[in-house]
């Protein structure tokens, strides 16, 4: 389960899940709200870089510590069934939830404030726990999930409702339930072989 695996393809795997599971995501909608009301797409994408960044290191994090604290035998299963877990929870598109704005934040602060707290518990964090456990790398992890939000939240900022007539929703979610999947089972399989 713990081979070693070279860091481009950490950073690779984890960037394409996540980009993949961030499309049609709650915080996708938030991103391209954010846009719509402020018109300032450097400042909204700066401050996603920076809720991110902490978000996905804390998470990223707890899944390496959480890996030093479970025989391996057992962390394979666990972070294959939740891969899989994760595949059937992409299926099924998130409520577009936009937390309030504070008086006199702007665009940036506000934008670092609703993105981390948009973050807890999503799926997109909660796959960061289970790469960062999986492969044991915060950094690599932590870089790849980032660009990854980067990414998909970058088509919600600039090309905002292209997006849906571009790509539908539905396929995208379709798609990162079967990465999430093929993880899992990929976990899995190290368990078992």
């Amino acid at each position: 389960f713990f081979r070693e695996v070279p860091v481009t393809s950490i950073l690779w795997g984890s960037f394409v899940m996540v980009a993949l599971a961030e499309m049609g995501d709650k915080t996708q909608l938030i991103a391209l709200s954010l846009a719509a009301r402020y018109r300032r797409p450097w400042t909204v994408m700066l401050g996603i870089l920076i809720a991110t960044l902490a978000n996905h290191a804390l998470a990223a994090s707890a899944g390496v510590w959480v890996a030093g604290m479970i025989p391996a035998a057992a962390l394979g299963w666990i972070v294959g069934l939740g891969f899989i877990a994760f595949g059937v929870w992409a299926l099924f598109p998130d409520a577009a939830d936009e937390p309030g704005e504070r008086e006199g934040w702007g665009p940036l602060v506000t934008t670092i404030v609703v993105f981390f707290f948009a973050e807890m518990g999503d799926k997109t964090q909660l796959a960061t726990v289970a790469l960062g456990a999986r492969f044991h790398s915060t950094l690599a992890v932590t870089a790849g999930t980032t660009a990854g939000m980067l990414a998909a939240d970058g088509l919600a900022v600039w090309a905002g409702s292209r997006l849906g007539a571009l790509l539908p929703m539905r396929r995208l979610r379709w798609a990162a339930a079967a990465l999430f999947m093929v993880f899992g089972l990929a976990a899995i399989a190290g368990v078992l072989v």
